[in-house]
């Protein structure tokens, strides 16, 4: 569909000469004399952008910018005059026109600004969908109330500047949980700059914290900005904080509380704006005591402690998490949603998952990219979990093997199974058969095959 321009101009000659020249260019015009006419036709028929003259009659540009800006903030806006000045130039763009064009018109320059116009528009949108995207993939998916208790805690913290320091098992989420403070906070539209301190040797994580300067070492064959420069006016995650040398640690302490670093092999001194979120799996009063973590260090980082709880503690949370991993992997591989059975995911809901959600996505991910059908079973999960055992009281606690082999041991998790869903149901066999997705008679018959006694 082709762009619709809006051209705001009180003399006839200009209106329709760009009306002609819009017209070739595949833009469909609309014309307006005054701001007046203008502010009707943009209620009207909203046009993609508009090119509004300064000196009118009337309602002059500036004026008419001001009210298009506070009805339509993103409705791009070119400005043209031929009295302009630098000084009307710098006000029309800091009242939010896009660009300030003098006259008389360069048709060349014109058309160019109206395509970078478009151009820097369609960027923002795009921008817009890829941020929505990590939003949404790195949610904090679950109803749990620790989960739900998190959310309010974060909610609470975000907006303000106090360091954050997150606790919790490897795997549980904590790098979700820095995501949600930086973009819920008055930082969002700044970077967020991550860090993993374990993974990147001594002698080059201050490099990489801090950056360096020419020939500072072997191999910086040029000066090199590091996170903390980057990060200027958003958020720094120092993830596993917590294997961090001494020698690092007192450099960050000093950026906590001066705001300033040096360069490595530098000696001007860099201010930042910089919130710093760290993580960490290990108990930090421990390595305190062992002499490994700077005390003082602990408590300017530990203003706000978050903990993330792990998975095997909000078993409720494991329906969401496998139907958000199923839709995250299914859209990735391009491929049809599709699903998980009722048994399967219970199953799932038993096993204590050491690795976490990190586990969980990573089986998800490989049940999404094996399975060939419409609906992932049993059969498809890892042995180690399709050979579990369900107590009866619980109904979602692992409890071992029990020496079964594997038909006893599925027979065993079916009939438990099968005795929960029916007490959840107050015994009502068709209410039972629905939530479980098994035909009536299906379950009639399993119902008698494990001798199971109905109450009455």
């Amino acid at each position: 569909m082709a762009k619709t321009i809006l051209v705001v101009d009180d003399e006839a000659s200009i209106r329709t000469s760009l009306q002609g020249i819009l017209e070739d260019e595949g833009y469909r015009p609309l014309l307006a004399e005054d701001g007046a006419k203008a502010l009707e036709m943009v209620q009207r028929d909203l046009p993609d952008l508009v090119l509004l003259d300064i000196w009118m009659p009337g309602i002059d540009g500036l004026e008419v910018l001001q009210q298009l800006k506070s009805i339509h903030p993103s409705l791009l806006v070119i400005m043209m005059s031929g009295h302009g000045t630098i000084e009307t130039a710098v006000r029309s763009t800091k009242m939010g026109a896009y660009d300030f064009i003098e006259k008389p018109l360069s048709l060349e320059k014109l058309i160019l600004t109206i395509q970078n116009a478009f151009d820097m528009q369609r960027l923002q949108d795009e921008n817009e969908i890829l941020r929505s995207a990590v939003l949404q993939d790195h949610d904090m998916v679950g109803n749990s109330p620790v989960i739900v208790s998190l959310r309010e805690q974060i909610r609470l913290v975000a907006p303000s500047g106090a360091s954050v320091l997150v606790t919790g098992e490897n795997g549980t989420g904590k790098e979700l949980v820095a995501r949600a403070v930086h973009f819920q906070s008055n930082r969002s539209n700044h970077p967020f700059m991550e860090i993993n301190c374990a993974a990147i040797p001594d002698e080059l994580i201050e490099s990489e914290l801090f950056g360096h300067e020419k020939g500072a070492f072997s191999g910086a064959i040029s000066q090199k900005k590091g996170k903390f420069d980057l990060a200027d006016g958003g958020t720094i995650f120092l993830d596993e904080i917590g294997d961090m040398s001494l020698r690092t640690q007192a450099k960050v302490l000093r950026v906590l509380q001066e705001r300033k670093f040096e360069r490595v092999g530098g000696t001007r001194t860099i201010e930042v704006d910089v919130r710093i979120v760290a993580a960490t799996n290990k108990v930090l009063e421990d390595e305190i005591k062992k002499g490994t973590f700077r005390e003082d260090l602990y408590y300017r980082l530990n203003v706000v402690p978050f903990r993330v709880p792990p998975l095997r503690e909000r078993r409720d949370d494991v329906p969401l998490l496998i139907d958000h991993f199923l839709d995250l992997f299914c859209r990735k591989e391009g491929r049809e949603r599709i699903n998980i059975l009722p048994d399967a995911v219970e199953l799932l809901k038993c096993y204590d998952w050491p690795g976490n959600i990190r586990e969980l996505k990573n089986i998800i991910e490989r049940l999404v990219i094996m399975s060939l059908g419409r609906a992932i079973t049993v059969d498809q999960l890892p042995d180690y979990i399709r050979t579990l055992e369900v107590s009866s009281d619980s109904g979602a606690r692992i409890e071992g093997s029990g020496g079964f082999s594997l038909r006893e041991a599925r027979e065993e998790f079916e009939k438990e199974f099968i005795l929960h869903k029916l007490e959840e149901h107050g015994w009502n066999i068709s209410k039972t058969a629905e939530a479980i997705a098994l035909e009536r008679t299906n379950l009639h018959r399993k119902i008698k095959s494990y001798r199971i006694d109905m109450k009455k």
